[in-house]
């Protein structure tokens, strides 16, 4: 039971941290684009066209970062608020490279994986696009495999569930939620 509390508190402190990152970000964006906007209008009143033309296209740039920001937004925010496990590191593998440590929380859902501040949403695209393939699960790890055609990865988690009871738990939970069925192992 203080293993789960510990993984609670690492998750809500984890889960914070990388919102208020890409809120932040978000915001700084708004911020460019609303001083933009404002010197575009206020040197347009000047008659200074060339840096109308300059200050219009930070507009738009900004615009475009703003949007793709409140996008990554709301989707760490649906993967946090929905989670299936949250830990505090994984192992990343894939393919012809070598393995990568990540030491940032990680949260699983249903919508996808967040790994620190690096968001993999799966069945957004379609057929074609990243999609949960397999989830195997031992005593203290829980290995998932997702990608696409072209590219697929594997996350090794330690997930600290501390019976086989959680472990069944869990497993049914993605079967229900991804409709991918874990295997586990021993």
């Amino acid at each position: 039971m203080i293993l789960k509390e510990f993984f609670l508190k690492i998750y809500i402190r984890g889960g914070l941290v990388q919102m208020k990152l890409i809120r932040k970000r978000r915001n700084g964006y708004a911020l460019l684009l609303a001083a933009s906007i404002c010197l575009t209008v206020w040197l347009g009143k000047a008659f200074m066209l060339e840096a109308v033309f300059a200050f219009g296209a930070t507009s738009l740039i900004s615009l475009l970062l703003l949007v793709r920001q409140n996008r990554l937004l709301y989707a760490a925010r649906l993967i946090c608020d929905n989670p299936i496990l949250a830990v505090p590191s994984a192992l990343i593998s894939m393919p012809g490279r070598q393995m990568k440590k990540d030491t940032e929380e990680t949260v699983v859902s249903t919508f996808g994986i967040l790994i620190g501040s690096k968001i993999y949403r799966w069945g957004l695209d379609g057929v074609h696009g990243v999609r949960l393939s397999a989830v195997q699960i031992d005593k203290e790890r829980m290995y998932l495999t997702f990608g696409d055609a072209s590219k697929t990865m594997r996350v090794e988690l330690l997930h600290g569930m501390p019976g086989k009871q959680a472990i069944l738990d869990a497993a049914q939970k993605l079967l229900c939620e991804t409709g991918v069925t874990a295997k586990i192992i021993n």
